[in-house]
């Protein structure tokens, strides 16, 4: 008898189930803070040599706009995330690092990092793709707004974003480009659009390639 005759029998369909990982997107809260920072930590002190949130700053926008934000989890664990909040200037200013405006029509997404075990697989662009959709559900919404390195510009051209011009911000020696993306029409409200699932193969959702660390 050989060893597979041996073992019992279960259906393609009984091992799918078991052995691909549940993936799902939901807001984030200040529960999620630390792991939130870690990924972001290691992703951007080696590239940056700084954070564009610290942790403080992390649990202040978890608390302000939670609704904001974005994360991936795949069997419990935060894989990838997206941290937004609201300005209400044309361009952004260094008091865009810090505030939210409740009443501003511009998303300032501050940071897209994805965990290093689960870089090269396309999570980056997925994600920014869910969260610009995500985005045409709040009424309020006109647009988002980011601020780059030179060298990511291509990076979010491919999700869509145009660029704005150079940026007034400076973090020690680092220069900024402004770009940003029209939030034009409202997508088709899901009932249960504060926990969305992904399908279990993501990639053939045919996005393209995107945030603040090289690669996601």
């Amino acid at each position: 008898m050989s060893v597979i005759g041996a073992e019992p029998f279960n259906s393609p369909g009984m091992q799918r189930r078991h052995t691909l990982p549940a993936s799902e997107v939901r807001p984030l809260n200040t529960q999620d803070a630390t792991s939130v920072f870690e990924i972001e930590r290691e992703a951007f002190i080696s590239v940056t040599g700084d954070c564009p949130l610290h942790l403080d700053e992390v649990r202040h926008f978890l608390t302000l706009c939670p609704e904001l934000s974005m994360g991936w989890f795949e069997e419990g664990r935060l894989v990838a995330f997206i941290i937004g909040s609201l300005w209400d200037q044309d361009r952004l200013t260094t008091e865009a690092l810090t505030l939210h405006k409740p009443h501003g029509s511009t998303v300032h997404i501050h940071v897209l990092a994805v965990h290093r075990t689960f870089r090269q697989q396309g999570k980056g662009p997925i994600l920014m793709w869910r969260y610009l959709q995500y985005l045409r559900c709040l009424p309020n919404v006109r647009r988002a707004m980011l601020m780059c390195e030179d060298f990511l510009i291509p990076f979010y051209r491919k999700s869509g974003f145009k660029v704005l011009g150079r940026c007034s911000i400076t973090v020690a020696n680092l220069i900024f480009t402004e770009m940003w993306y029209p939030i034009s029409g409202h997508a088709y409200m899901r009932r249960n659009s504060e926990a969305i699932r992904f399908p279990q193969h993501p990639l053939t959702l045919g996005v393209k390639k995107t945030d603040k660390s090289v690669d996601i």
